[in-house]
């Protein structure tokens, strides 16, 4: 029993760093085609183009989103990335799901092009389990979430990590659908929501 319990440990652990180095390998320095002005890069602005931590006189100091619009409006917008702030999760599971794998992308961009930025993560489960072990698993989900975020350029100190475990469900109710809303970790961006 503990030679399997050892090796089912050693083979989660084993999937981890196997899905942490794909993504690492996947992260580029420079996103933009060499020599292309900034202007031509797919939602490329001027802005683009200063120099890091510059300032355009005539321009209000505000979070920013990669289309050049305030922070608040990419998070209202269905088409940014930006928008998606909840990543859900399978039962007893603390593995992002591939379809999110973008959207976490886009949050981690942003943080890393916007060092003023901070996020919170937010780790919750559903009401099965006892709650420290509910506590342990939004934990890790919301960790799960922040290596992702920081594969992409994210500071350790942009992200700070919080777990609910059951104690505030999205929904309520004793039956799956409840329960997979309730197994998420929720994106809150501090100035924004």
């Amino acid at each position: 029993m503990l030679n399997t319990l050892v090796r089912l440990q050693a083979v989660k652990i084993l999937l981890v760093l196997v899905v942490v180095g794909t993504l690492g390998a996947c992260a580029t320095a420079d996103r933009h085609p060499a020599g292309t002005p900034a202007d031509e890069w797919p939602g490329g602005t001027d802005q683009d183009a200063r120099a890091p931590g510059s300032l355009d006189p005539d321009v209000e100091a505000r979070p920013l989103g990669r289309d050049d619009r305030p922070l608040a409006q990419a998070l209202d917008d269905p088409d940014s990335p930006l928008s998606t702030r909840v990543i859900y999760f399978e039962f007893d599971r603390d593995t992002v799901r591939s379809e999110f794998v973008d959207v976490i992308a886009a949050h981690g961009d942003y943080l890393s092009r916007h060092s003023e930025a901070r996020v919170r993560l937010e780790g919750h489960t559903d009401e099965r389990g006892t709650r420290e072990y509910n506590l342990g698993l939004g934990e890790r989900r919301a960790q799960s979430v922040r290596r992702m975020l920081m594969l992409q350029g994210a500071r350790d100190e942009q992200i700070q990590v919080v777990s609910y475990g059951e104690e505030m469900p999205a929904e309520l109710g004793d039956n799956e659908e409840a329960w997979e809303q309730n197994r998420r970790v929720e994106i809150v961006h501090e100035g924004g929501r």
